[in-house]
């Protein structure tokens, strides 16, 4: 059974400069146009904070190299160091208005969704038209992007079409073009290397920025099961004729026990049990193992986990 007790709750580490803690990462700015990102173990839904997950950090960072190792060649990243397992060092960069969801599936469940939009009769999304007579969880006739607005300032994310985003100004042509270009060419090699996995990828999020010299730069995550759905290849032809979800990594087992018991936006959260917390954790684990097909090594050293970080980052204490 996964050790419940090995969890990275926080990292608020006094000696590292310049604080910002996300719903997720904790993160410092380093004066020299570096920044330390270190993926927490909590785990957020419905705008909180519910559990922290032992191990899910490690995952997610380490799903993440994966990635950023295999698409080195199509864009550059922001990785320049692993310190420790939950830890990054990446080039501090502008982060791009504009948040880009590449969509291979007509799948989705929010009120944005594409699934969600074609069921209530919308053929003209994102600026994109689709056809008539696709089934649920269809694949496209090709990958789309559907952009959305990033709101820095705690607000909605609005979708947009590529006119918007020259017309407000919030990326330029240049820009505009390289991004998708870049965008389409990563989702590519993911589908690519996931379906040798025995898996689909569906459908991801990208983040971009721009370093001091302009250039663009592919920062945040890539491909991890947070920012992604991934599919598991041989229970969808089934799924798609049975009009079924097909499976997946289910990590909404926490939101969906939460959302049975509470109002999760507006009730306190109850106690979330031992039991649950473990499950989560080996579907995160699991996730890894199928995605890279790499044994997922849990890191143990230190008395706890913070202890580990603490002593990997202090090369870096101001």
């Amino acid at each position: 059974m996964t050790d419940l007790t090995r969890i990275l709750d926080q990292a608020h580490i006094p000696e590292l400069p310049n604080p910002y803690f996300g719903k997720v990462r904790d993160c410092y700015d380093l004066p020299d146009d570096r920044r330390i990102l270190i993926s927490s173990d909590r785990i957020s839904a419905f705008d909180r904070i519910l559990a922290a997950i032992p191990f899910k950090g490690q995952v997610l960072t380490q799903t993440a190299r994966f990635w950023f190792d295999h698409t080195a060649d199509i864009c550059p990243n922001h990785v320049l160091a692993y310190p420790d397992p939950n830890v990054v060092i990446g080039k501090k960069l502008t982060i791009l208005p504009v948040e880009i969801v590449v969509r291979g599936y007509l799948a989705g469940t929010t009120g944005t969704s594409i699934l969600t939009l074609y069921k209530k009769g919308q053929r003209e999304m994102y600026g994109h038209s689709l056809p008539d007579g696709l089934r649920d969880n269809q694949a496209l006739p090709a990958p789309i992007i559907t952009p959305t607005s990033k709101a820095f300032d705690g607000g909605h994310d609005e979708p947009l079409t590529a006119a918007e985003i020259l017309s407000q100004g919030l990326l330029t042509q240049a820009q505009w073009d390289r991004i998708s270009a870049v965008a389409l060419a990563l989702f590519a090699r993911g589908q690519e290397m996931a379906a040798k996995r025995g898996l689909i990828l569906v459908d991801t999020k990208y983040e971009f920025g721009t370093d001091t010299d302009g250039q663009i730069i592919l920062a945040d995550e890539i491909h991890t099961p947070d920012s992604s759905r991934y599919w598991l290849a041989d229970g969808y032809p089934d799924a798609l004729e049975n009009g079924t979800r097909p499976p997946s990594f289910d990590k909404d087992v926490i939101r969906s026990w939460v959302a049975a018991r509470c109002d999760p936006y507006t009730d306190p959260i109850p106690e979330i049990p031992p039991e649950m917390i473990a499950a989560t954790a080996q579907v995160y684990i699991n996730a890894f193992q199928a995605i890279t097909g790499q044994p997922f090594v849990p890191d143990t050293t230190g008395a706890t986990p913070l202890d580990r970080v603490r002593k990997n980052l202090a090369p870096y204490f101001i």
